[in-house]
């Protein structure tokens, strides 16, 4: 399925129709700065008639009250999926740079497996709830409540997690009903064109319920977010884009799931197994080359241990260090392109300019090629530093000590975002007091895993709006209708 797009380019999905078009552009394998081959580049009115499709589909089809149609095309996606596994998990590590170790997770199967999930909760979900009989102002009324889908959603995501973030606003957003126009990230374009080709072509997804667009524009996301014949926006990136989306999408009132930035604290209490807690840091903080919007990037540990904490947690990071993605044995692949890796190095400047050093890392590795920076671990920083409080989506790790319980929650909320973060204590009650008062969406205590199908995630603060996954997740694409029917 892939092989023939290296010189043809993947294809859009409009109307249930697959359509290269005239344009294209180069996708890039990070590790190697080669050029995997090439993508349809949308147009205006390409993305456009995607709109019209989805439109179209929803308004005058029955995908929207026929439950059973869309929770049997769910479980056929999901078995294309698997069906494809082999050649999906080598697009993943070429395109998206992702180590291989992670498409057995987050970065390909958990996904695919969780189509089930959706596709389960669709079936049984109860989409009418009866709220008896009641005689508001003397009448006699039956009452229930209705869950419907809200109608055609534009789904904008990036390239960091694509098959995750793609398949997380997907399933559920068909599974409720909609109609859908995905717009992927110019830097990972293949791994939403098999989507599109896989529904056309191995499902029963009626014409325009689904399409894909793909493109080196960034302005078609834009447009789709501001578009009135869109009626829910479900966006996935950083912060300041999330609100240029929210100021699109105000001029029709839509609604809005954004699932924005992050600077998650690790905090170690005084208590915690330090060196167990210092390797999962480092871990966390440089898998897929820090490039994940939940990562904790910002290590709280207790004051008196700081230079202990700082010598584990570096000859962690080193001995990691930054491989090839194929290799099972690999953490921190390299960054997606060059404008990312431009933008790390720019925080590594600014914090050696702040007063920062580096325990390790701090440049590029020995590759002649490829977008590669070292796993990184910065002290010497207050938590007030641009480096502490901005987003860097690297491989990279603040160290900030803390004065006990109360100081290492201060520093962790301390923060413009909210999105994660763990705790690491001795005694568990107590790291769950901690973890009770951190301002942020999700929680690891004691190395505890959040992420599932059934969790919501989601962010507090400029982390975003919304939760994605879970029931809550689900419930952001539909709408509640009232009815009352007099009984007398």
């Amino acid at each position: 399925m892939l092989d023939d797009w290296a010189d043809r380019g993947s294809p859009l999905l409009i109307g249930g129709r697959l359509v290269t078009g005239d344009r294209r552009f180069e996708t890039i394998d990070p590790a190697t700065e080669e050029v995997i081959g090439l993508a349809a580049d949308a147009t205006g009115d390409q993305l456009g008639e995607a709109i019209d499709a989805a439109r179209r589909a929803f308004d005058e089809s029955g995908w929207a009250t026929d439950l059973g149609l869309r929770v049997r095309c769910l479980r056929q996606l999901r078995q294309a999926l698997e069906r494809h596994a082999d050649e999906l998990r080598a697009l993943t590590i070429r395109e998206a740079g992702a180590p291989r170790f992670l498409t057995y997770g987050a970065q390909l199967d958990q996904p695919v497996a969780d189509l089930g999930w959706v596709a389960d909760l669709a079936e049984n979900y109860a989409w009418t709830r009866d709220l008896g009989r009641a005689a508001p102002m003397g009448i006699a009324s039956d009452r229930r409540v209705l869950r419907e889908p809200v109608g055609v959603v534009a789904a904008i995501t990036p390239w960091n997690f694509p098959h995750q973030i793609n398949l997380a606003k997907l399933g559920p957003a068909l599974a409720a009903g909609n109609t859908v126009v995905l717009k992927a990230a110019p830097d990972t374009p293949w791994c939403a064109a098999v989507l599109g080709r896989l529904a056309a072509e191995e499902t029963d997804l009626p014409p325009g319920v689904l399409n894909v667009v793909t493109g080196r524009d960034h302005a078609l996301g834009a447009r789709l977010a501001a578009d009135p014949r869109v009626d829910l926006v479900s966006f996935t990136g950083s912060t300041a884009t999330g609100r240029a989306v929210m100021r699109g999408a105000a001029e029709t009132l839509k609604k809005v799931f954004l699932e924005l930035g992050g600077k998650s604290a690790c905090v170690l209490l005084d208590d915690a197994d330090l060196a167990k807690a210092c390797a999962y840091a480092a871990f966390a903080a440089i898998s897929h080359a820090g490039q994940g919007c939940a990562l904790t990037t910002r290590l709280l540990v207790p004051r008196a241990r700081h230079d202990e904490a700082v010598e584990i947690t570096a000859r962690t990071m080193a001995r990691l260090g930054a491989g090839d993605p194929s290799d099972d044995r690999t953490v921190c692949g390299p960054l997606i392109s060059a404008r990312q890796r431009e933008r790390v190095e720019g925080y590594l400047k600014l914090a050696v300019a702040e007063g920062g050093s580096f325990a390790t890392g701090g440049r590029r590795p020995d590759r002649d090629r490829g977008f590669w920076i070292e796993p990184t671990l910065i002290t010497g920083l207050t938590n007030r530093s641009r480096a502490a409080r901005e987003e860097i989506f690297g491989p990279v790790l603040v160290v900030l000590p803390h004065d006990g319980d109360d100081d290492a929650v201060r520093i962790a909320n301390d923060s413009p975002y909210g999105l994660s973060g763990a705790v690491h204590a001795g005694d568990p009650e107590r790291a769950r007091a901690v973890a009770r008062r951190l301002r942020t969406g999700t929680v690891s205590v004691n190395g505890g895993v959040w992420y599932g199908p059934d969790v919501p995630f989601g962010g507090y603060k400029q982390s975003g709006v919304g939760r994605e996954m879970g029931v809550a997740g689900f419930e952001e694409y539909l709408e509640t209708k009232s009815i009352a029917e007099g009984a007398g």
